[in-house]
């Protein structure tokens, strides 16, 4: 392996565990502004896995890149769904109740 690919495992390890850390101790008063941030972030999630997929072309086995990179794109898409409906009912619960008329 280059030294550029051990950078990129070093730094993705050293981002999760800070990132494990970080959700680890946020209050849970806090989750829903936290969510729609990482709903947000997620969405360059999906960019970044389109570029991959398209990148794939120019790799020695295309055919490989475009099932990961398709099957980043899809498992994005279901955070990014998942998020933004989670949020909502979450949402939901603090607006003000609707008073039936009977």
């Amino acid at each position: 392996m280059a030294l550029l690919q051990y950078i990129l495992i070093g730094v993705f390890v050293v981002s999760t565990v800070i990132g494990y850390l970080l959700i680890n101790n946020v209050p849970s008063r806090l989750h829903t502004p936290l969510m729609s941030g990482m709903n947000a972030l997620s969405g360059v999630t999906i960019l970044g896995a389109l570029l991959a997929t398209a990148t794939a072309l120019s790799s020695n086995n295309p055919v490989v890149g475009y099932v990961f990179g398709s099957l980043a794109i899809v498992l994005a898409m279901i955070n990014v769904a998942g998020g933004f409906s989670v949020t909502n009912r979450m949402l939901k619960m603090f607006g003000r109740k609707k008073e039936n008329d009977e």
